[in-house]
């Protein structure tokens, strides 16, 4: 599984970076190292919603269940995200990016506060 991360790199624009998760043996599963959260967050986004510019308000997982979301960054790349996609957002300086939900579904997504 691949995680996509948003960041702020030393130019102060939003990037894109995919990470593979570094997961490890544990009997008979795959497993990754545990991560710190400090909540869990519902999100239901009607289809057609613009968020402008703005950095991540916390370093956190956002996770889409339901519908599509399209990120763009500041060199005017997009990507669209679709359920069961995860974002590492952690762009928390500068621009940011734009968030909107694209398609005809409600998007619903969960957002997972992360503590270091």
């Amino acid at each position: 599984m691949q995680v996509v991360r948003i960041y702020t790199g030393d130019d102060g624009e939003t990037h894109f970076e995919d990470l593979e998760l570094p997961y490890e043996a544990i009997a008979d599963a795959q497993v990754t190292a545990m991560s710190g959260a400090s909540g869990v967050q519902f999100r239901k986004t009607a289809p057609g919603t613009f968020i402008d510019w703005h950095p991540a308000p916390r370093r956190q997982y956002v996770i889409t269940l339901q519908g599509q979301t399209e990120i763009g960054i500041g060199d005017g790349t997009k990507r669209i995200f679709n359920a069961g996609d995860v974002v590492l957002a952690d762009d928390l300086t500068g621009k940011g990016h734009t968030t909107e939900a694209v398609g005809t579904t409600t998007r619903v997504s969960v957002a997972i506060p992360l503590v270091d």
